[in-house]
């Protein structure tokens, strides 16, 4: 009979690619996933597994076999859910991935009252981009993961995925204090068309939806400063070096000398919460995605967040 683990190692070598990958996964020694590897090959009688220059690639038996481990691994994903559902107890690993900004802005709370209301769950949060995200949520590797997508960069959600929306995350533009639309109670993007941007980098949907927005009236985007973290441009903001499209959420505190101003017509991006539909019984998996909903539409309902006008705070 075929070692589970054993499928479950050669599945993940097919999806990451390589042995390191592998290892790197399931949080075991390359040496490890090498015997594991060796061993399968005597039980089926084939090569799986073979060198390619300094890596390695999985020979048509081992696809074979990893496509037909994909299946089991479902399976036996769905039996476990089942009897955790019926035992009732939100306990056991529960693996969480998010955007940098919903990791800063929403997941504290959310495991915070994750871990103070089930104490047998051991909760771990790592920081990904919705593409890695998604990889990882397929493979096994994530139980939960928090994503976005603008309505003109739609996040594709593969088959075997479910989605919940949590909440839409207007961006603002914010401007030096001294700008002369800060006092505005709106504004266009396109009323600042001649002015330097601070941004994310090309590629990033924020840069392109900047760059996109005032191509189509004639202007160009003068990006003149990139950052990955709001902080950074807020701080490049304060210091009057430009203007930025900053979302509400996980960008406070905001420092003194910017002002936030919301956007006519206002853009947003949608933040929802992926789970394997193989996994959907799991208490753990249904307890954080309720969690995550609740504090979602808690921020949603909190004024003060949704107008976001912002000020020197």
């Amino acid at each position: 009979m075929l070692n589970l683990e054993r499928l479950r190692v050669l599945h993940t070598i097919w999806t990451t690619g390589s042995v390191g990958g592998a290892a790197a996964a399931l949080h075991v020694t390359t040496s490890a996933v090498s015997q594991q590897m060796a061993r399968l090959e005597r039980e089926v009688g084939q090569r799986l597994v073979e060198r390619q220059g300094r890596g390695i690639r999985v020979t048509e038996a081992g696809a074979v076999l990893a496509r037909s481990a994909a299946d089991v691994l479902n399976l036996v994903e769905r039996v476990e859910a089942g009897l955790a559902e019926h035992r009732g107890v939100v306990a056991g690993p529960l693996a969480v991935a998010a955007f940098a900004t919903a990791a800063r802005g929403l997941l504290p709370g959310v495991l915070a009252e994750l871990t103070g209301r089930f104490p047998d769950l051991d909760v771990s949060l790592s920081e990904r981009e919705p593409d890695a995200a998604v990889a990882a949520l397929r493979r096994g590797h994530l139980d939960v993961a928090v994503v976005q997508d603008w309505s003109d960069d739609v996040l594709g959600v593969p088959d075997g995925l479910s989605r919940r929306h949590l909440l839409d995350d207007p961006f603002d533009v914010a401007l030096p204090a001294g700008h002369p639309l800060a006092g505005r109670s709106a504004v266009a993007v396109t009323d600042l068309a001649g002015d330097d941007w601070i941004g994310w980098s090309t590629g990033q949907i924020c840069h392109d939806w900047l760059a996109a927005t005032l191509r189509r009236h004639g202007a160009q985007a003068r990006i003149r400063h990139t950052a990955s973290e709001h902080s950074t441009q807020l701080a490049l903001v304060a210091a009057g070096l430009g203007a930025a499209v900053i979302p509400r959420l996980g960008r406070d505190p905001v420092p003194a000398g910017v002002r936030l101003v919301p956007i006519d017509p206002q853009p947003a991006r949608r933040v929802f919460a992926l789970w394997r539909d193989s996994a959907a019984a799991r208490p753990a998996v249904a307890a954080a995605v309720d969690v995550l909903a609740a504090h979602a539409a808690a921020m949603d309902t909190d004024r003060s967040w949704v107008a976001g006008h912002g000020g020197s705070t």
